[in-house]
């Protein structure tokens, strides 16, 4: 056999298998084996957030248990404790700071994407590296002096502090998917509606954002999940009125006693506002995540 006939060999077996997917039904088939190894990693990766949910349900004398035991009395005696600690404030100080800084972050990155993918400005290619120069640095560097800014401006303890540092921590990443989002949008819908007389907040607001819209929802699901996990800044810039939900967590943790299932009961009630999210905007976060990937 030549060295083409070895070469194209594995290309014309790909397309013959996908060939033969399509005709049973459009889209290309997997064997069984390579169903079996995806759905092994799924439950691969899946396995610690069900042990987390599991144990949530035990007593602490049970989730200390060396082996951990799986058939231990099921309670809900911590997701009463979670209660009884007030959990609320800290949940609604964790949503307005992640809804409200994902909103601005989306205001002012669709402008700056725009301008850069379908009117790009002069010289964006170094835009978009000063965009991404800006998490060069790390965050435990700049603490300090943000520290003392908000100190200063008599920002500490305050919610809107949050909202302002989340906003420009998730700036840059914002900026960059929609740049790549917003380059897919046919520019012949975009000259057909400047012929027509639309000026740019009616071609952003009208045009852009229902045809970005699986975009859209990537980028605000990505800017809301670092929004409300974010704990450095929330530690050390708030106290008792701004708290958010990754401070409360850490309240579980002690030198002494058994806090494992509190932990987990707290962990599991602060990512469901996450996963709610994700499986509201499952559909376009599959289109917005592979948008572009293939021509």
């Amino acid at each position: 056999m030549s060295a083409h006939a070895t070469v194209a060999a594995p290309g014309a077996r790909l397309k013959k298998v996908l060939r033969r997917g399509e005709d049973h039904g459009g889209t290309p088939r997997l064997s069984p084996l390579w169903t079996f190894v995806a759905w092994l990693a799924t439950l691969a990766f899946f396995a610690p957030v069900a042990w987390m949910v599991l144990t949530s349900f035990h007593q602490e004398a049970d989730a200390a248990t060396n082996p951990p035991s799986l058939l231990a009395p099921v309670t809900f005696d911590q997701y009463k404790l979670l209660f009884s600690r007030d959990i609320t404030p800290f949940l609604l100080n964790s949503s307005m700071a992640s809804v409200i800084s994902t909103l601005l972050v989306l205001v002012l990155a669709v402008p700056t994407a725009y301008a850069l993918s379908i009117k790009p400005v002069e010289k964006w290619t170094d835009v978009m590296f000063f965009f991404l120069s800006t998490k060069f640095l790390p965050a435990i560097a700049a603490l300090l002096p943000v520290y003392l800014i908000v100190k200063d401006a008599g920002m500490l303890d305050n919610v809107w502090t949050l909202i302002i540092l989340y906003t420009a921590m998730n700036l840059p990443i914002a900026v960059w998917m929609m740049r790549s989002f917003l380059a897919e949008v046919p520019k012949e819908i975009l000259e057909a509606a400047e012929v027509d007389g639309a000026g740019l907040p009616t071609v952003l607001l009208r045009i852009v954002a229902p045809v970005a819209m699986p975009g859209l929802a990537a980028t605000s699901l990505i800017c809301f999940i670092f929004s409300w996990n974010e704990f450095m800044f929330a530690v050390n810039l708030t106290a008792t009125n701004a708290s958010t939900a990754p401070v409360f967590l850490v309240g579980f943790i002690t030198s002494e006693g058994l806090f494992l299932a509190r932990l987990c009961a707290a962990a599991t009630l602060v990512s469901l506002p996450v996963l709610i999210a994700g499986f509201a905007a499952q559909d376009k976060l599959v289109r917005g995540l592979s948008l572009g990937a293939v021509k």
